[in-house]
């Protein structure tokens, strides 16, 4: 059986490559307000920047869920805990 951070170990490359490209969009959108573009171009691009943020939120939540139902499911116990945690989660995003 996985331990709880094999989840999180798997995905960690693809969510460090995610916030390396959130944080070039975020230094992008300082670089359009300072070159004076217009207000709905940079909110669209505000948009994309929103997006991609909460993506990596969701995975972290799929390793939370993931985890959690592994451990419900190896210990016999009912998983609607591990259900509920995710969904917590997930309305903080």
């Amino acid at each position: 059986m996985p331990k709880a951070s094999d989840n999180l170990e798997r995905v960690r490359p693809d969510l460090i490559r995610r916030l390396r490209r959130i944080e070039g969009q975020a230094r992008g959108l300082q670089g359009m307000l300072a070159d004076g573009r217009g207000c709905e171009e940079i909110v669209t691009q505000v948009a994309a920047l929103k997006a991609a943020v909460q993506q990596v939120g969701v995975a972290l939540i799929g390793c939370v869920l993931e985890n959690e139902l592994r451990q419900a499911l190896k210990d016999g116990k009912d998983t609607s805990p591990a259900i509920d945690k995710a969904k917590k989660l997930l309305s903080k995003l």
